[in-house]
Order: structure tokens, then C-alpha cells, then sequence
């Protein structure tokens, strides 16, 4: 079983979103299987971030981050999206075969189009290039959250297409790999936590902004001595760093009355300072040795690289491109 996923730079730090739908995944897979692959989607990057200087200080930001949480070069692969730009082919070969309608359907797609906001192609066809990701390496298990199961049923819709089209079985079909109690993190505000809502809680933020993270969850006006509702998002964010009997006991109390919202606040901050604690260490470790970190993505991208090239000529060999095979 080959596990693959990648983490988008476009933003200063990852999230307890990213943390607890994602990285942490990565970790306890890299862990349970031998072969692991995890990219930085630099490519991917570009529908958001339009400064050159940005995007490289931003990746290596997720590379850092990676590294902190525990992603293991020695038992995972890690690389840059850009360095395999043959992924871009292999999006090129999935685009003429994918229709309209399906990138229509697109949860991402129809957000922005809700919102009013101008979609560019590169929104448009993001679905094809997160498949040309997957598919490239013949991953079989592909850690998502719970919104972006819709991007794995695509991917395999899009490599059963091809395959169809040219009678081969070029492309793998990846399943995807979901944890249900941690499908979606909700944000300070309520919504699903995410940098383009600006409503996260960052893992490595310095103390004083993840204070104000931390007090800043939006609540209602209950009083202290009120019942309170055990699934508003100050609860089920405190639920992520607690054990099962912890949180047992947080509803009870909180459907009892007499809790206040700004006790669970300070406790979720120690909670948090004392969970990222090791892993904050790690990171500024590997901050102080750059030139180790792109020894690692380096490394990282020559491996995945002699992985990537025989799927895409399978691919190329099966739609008649280039030279024929052994010629």
C-alpha cells in the first residue's frame, strides 16, 4: 500500500485544522505503511498566492511544519510539487478526458462562484491537477478530510476514464482515508477552520498571538451558571487535545451549568502550548539548518521522480505520444 497527501503553502503557519485533519495523519501512516509519499503543492499554491518571495518562504514554512509534526524523511518521501513538473503533463493528459460538468460540480468551484468571485481556469481545473498528484505515483490510500472526499471520487473517475479511453490500465485507482472524528475542525467563528477564513488557531504561532487565537472562539451569551451546548466549537476544539473520560465529563459539566467559557479558553491554551510543545522545538531545530531541509526536499524529489516517470510514460505510451516504447 503506497499512502500519498500533500499540504498547500499559502499561509505563514499551519492550523489544528491542517494538524488534526492532516499532518497528523501523516504521521501515524508513514508509521503503518512502508511507503509513504508527502508533497508541497506549490503548484496548487498559485490560484492564491501571486508573490514569488511569498510562496517560496511559505513552503518551506509547510516543509518545516511537516518536519516538526514528525514526517520522517528516512521512512517518508517529501519533495516540492514544482520539482516533478511532470505532473503538469500527466494533468494535461486527465484534462481531455474529463468533462465539464464534473469540474462544475466542484466543491470549490461553486463556493467562488457563490461568493461572487471571479474563477480563473487554474480554480477551475484544480480537481485535475490534485488527480494528476495522486495518480502520478500510484498511491493507493490518500488521507483527505471529510470535505475533499469529493476530489478522491474525481481522481478515480478521472483515471477510469483514461484507462477506458485507451484500453490500458495505466492509472491506479486511490481510495481515500478519513478520519470521521476529526473530518472537519471548526474555526475561531464557527465555520470549518481554514487561512482563507482567517479564522484559525495556529500549532506554532508565538504565545501571545495564540492566546488571542485561543479567547477569541466566538461563544454565545450564556451566563457561567447556564447550560451550555457540549457541541459549540469551543468544545469540540477542546475535545481534540482531551481523552475520551475528559470529554465525557466536559459535557456533563457544561449540559450542568456553572462552567464558564473563558475557563475552557485557558485551558485549551495550556493544552495546546504543552501539545506542540516537543514538536515547536523540533521546528526551530530544522529552521536553523536550511541547507539540511533542501538536502531533504531534494533528496525527497529524486526519489519521488523514479517513482513519477514510468507511470507518465505508461500513460504516454498508452495514448500514442512520443516515440513508441523501446525505439
Amino acid at each position: 500500500m503506497r499512502v500519498l497527501s500533500g499540504v498547500k503553502p499559502t499561509g505563514e503557519l499551519l492550523h489544528l485544522g491542517n494538524y488534526f485533519g492532516a499532518l497528523r495523519q501523516f504521521v501515524l501512516l508513514q508509521d503503518k505503511y512502508e511507503d509513504a509519499i508527502y508533497f508541497i503543492a506549490d503548484y496548487h499554491s498559485m490560484t492564491a498566492v501571486r508573490d514569488s518571495d511569498l510562496r517560496r518562504r511559505y513552503s518551506m514554512n509547510v516543509a518545516l511544519d511537516l518536519l516538526a509534526v514528525g514526517v520522517d524523511p528516512e521512512r517518508a518521501i517529501l519533495f516540492r510539487q514544482s520539482d516533478i513538473p511532470a505532473v503538469c503533463e500527466l494533468a494535461w493528459l486527465l484534462t481531455s478526458v474529463t468533462p465539464m460538468g464534473m469540474l462544475e460540480r466542484a466543491h470549490a468551484y461553486k463556493a467562488a462562484l457563490d461568493k461572487g468571485e471571479s474563477v480563473d481556469h487554474g480554480l477551475f481545473t484544480y480537481p485535475v491537477l490534485m488527480a494528476a498528484d495522486i495518480l502520478l505515483y500510484h498511491a493507493d490510500l490518500v488521507p483527505v478530510g471529510q470535505d475533499n472526499k469529493q476530489h478522491i471520487e474525481m481522481t478515480r473517475d478521472m483515471a477510469q476514464r483514461f484507462n477506458h479511453s485507451y484500453e490500458c490500465e495505466a492509472l491506479v485507482l486511490p481510495e481515500p482515508y478519513i478520519l470521521e472524528e476529526t473530518g472537519v475542525v471548526p474555526g475561531t467563528d464557527g465555520q470549518k477552520m481554514s487561512a482563507a477564513y482567517d479564522n484559525t488557531v495556529q500549532m506554532f504561532a508565538e504565545k501571545k498571538t495564540l492566546k488571542k487565537s485561543v479567547m477569541g472562539i466566538q461563544t454565545d451569551s450564556t451566563p457561567v451558571e447556564g447550560p451550555k451546548d457540549p457541541s459549540a466549537a469551543i468544545f469540540q476544539i477542546w475535545n481534540l487535545f482531551a481523552s475520551e473520560s475528559e470529554r465525557e465529563e466536559m459535557a456533563e459539566r457544561a449540559r450542568a451549568g456553572g462552567l464558564g467559557y473563558g475557563d475552557v479558553k485557558k485551558d485549551l491554551l495550556e493544552r495546546v502550548l504543552d501539545h506542540f510543545g516537543p514538536m515547536r522545538e523540533r521546528r526551530d531545530n530544522f529552521e536553523s539548518r536550511p541547507e539540511e531541509v533542501e538536502e531533504i526536499l531534494s533528496d525527497g524529489a529524486e526519489r519521488a521522480r523514479a517513482i513519477a516517470e514510468p507511470v507518465l510514460d505508461g500513460c504516454r505510451q498508452a495514448a500514442g505520444l512520443g516515440s513508441p516504447s523501446g525505439v
